[in-house]
């Protein structure tokens, strides 16, 4: 392995043209050194404007490649686990886009290709390693809250594009695979534990048949709720409510936190009704898929490599697949 951990991608998607290529590129440990499509000519013409050394016509190509270290996986979510499989196969190290894969049995083959190949296979959840997210975490450990007693959630954007793959359903989309699982994660992350149930009423889109609108309540073992919205047609909007027994934390840009200004979040102080907030405004200005590939690649480096990882994508998985299973039966459905 060169200084820096040597980077593949896969694909030409949004996602990694915009979000991570850039991110990794201003890592301190690793370096995007590839990059892969079916049509060369679009690979070629993503390399070139991106500053990537190398353009493959196939991934097969890529990952064939022995200068690769790590492959970035953000193909749509049914290509996940077969191409991580692919790539975990040929001795790369997998940063795979969430969510892993479209059921928890699907995801649970990774645990399996892990103990076989001995490489690191991790879900691209980038929350989790943001700074924001860690000072609210450290805020409920410590108490501040009081008893954590509830998380609330609103995820939304408007997509109505047919061609689209969030709107395409055998490509595994839908606004619970591709947003809801942010609210999945964060309150699963603060309440410290898995929901035993919970309940949802979703709406499909007659014309595209995904999930377009979807309402959630999660019951945790320790008494703990957590509820969000999330929707692929409604006003554009993210926000995240924390309630403790005796403080109450809002999030105000949780997910797509931005890269050029700090993250700012809010600490009700719970004596009134007016003038209530502290306003946080110190946290550090951060890229967040910066902080995803930088911690990706000290474990790599340091071979930290153990099952916990894909325990958690399956974990998040069996939450996604209750909350399918709950949208359609109309009741509360166990989370096993």
């Amino acid at each position: 392995m060169s200084n820096k951990l040597r980077w593949g991608v896969l694909s030409t998607a949004k996602i990694g043209r915009e979000k991570v290529i850039p991110a990794i590129q201003k890592s301190r440990t690793g370096e995007v050194v590839a990059l892969a499509s079916r049509d060369l000519q679009l690979a070629q013409a993503t390399t070139s404007a991106l500053g990537i050394p190398k353009a493959y016509g196939s991934y097969e190509e890529l990952l064939a490649d022995p200068e690769i270290d790590a492959i970035y996986n953000p193909l749509p979510n049914h290509l996940h686990v077969p191409l991580t499989i692919d790539a975990a196969s040929a001795g790369k190290h997998v940063l795979c886009e969430k969510p892993i894969a479209l059921t928890a049995k699907e995801a649970a083959q990774l645990l399996d290709v892990q103990h076989e190949t001995g490489v690191l296979i991790t879900e691209a959840f980038m929350v989790r390693d943001n700074p924001q997210w860690h000072w609210v975490r450290d805020r409920v450990q410590d108490g501040t809250l009081g008893r954590l007693v509830a998380v609330q959630a609103c995820f939304s954007y408007t997509n109505r594009d047919a061609e689209n793959i969030r709107n395409i359903p055998e490509f595994g989309g839908g606004g619970i695979y591709d947003i809801g699982c942010y609210p999945v994660v964060v309150s699963r992350l603060l309440f410290g534990e898995e929901p035993e149930a919970v309940a949802a009423i979703v709406e499909d889109d007659p014309e595209f048949k995904t999930d377009r609108l979807a309402s959630v309540l999660m019951r945790f073992p320790s008494g703990g709720q957590a509820s969000f919205v999330c929707s692929t047609q409604m006003v554009p909007y993210q926000r995240v409510q924390v309630y403790g027994t005796k403080r109450r934390i809002e999030v105000e840009i949780p997910f797509n936190s931005p890269n050029q200004m700090p993250c700012r979040v809010f600490l009700d102080e719970g004596e009134s009704t007016h003038d209530r907030f502290r306003t946080i405004t110190d946290l550090p200005i951060v890229d967040q898929y910066t902080c995803q590939a930088e911690t990706f690649e000290a474990r790599v480096r340091e071979g930290d490599i153990d099952d916990g990882p894909v325990q958690n994508a399956v974990a998040n998985m069996r939450v996604l697949d209750a909350l399918y299973c709950a949208g359609k039966s109309g009741s509360w459905e166990s989370v096993a």
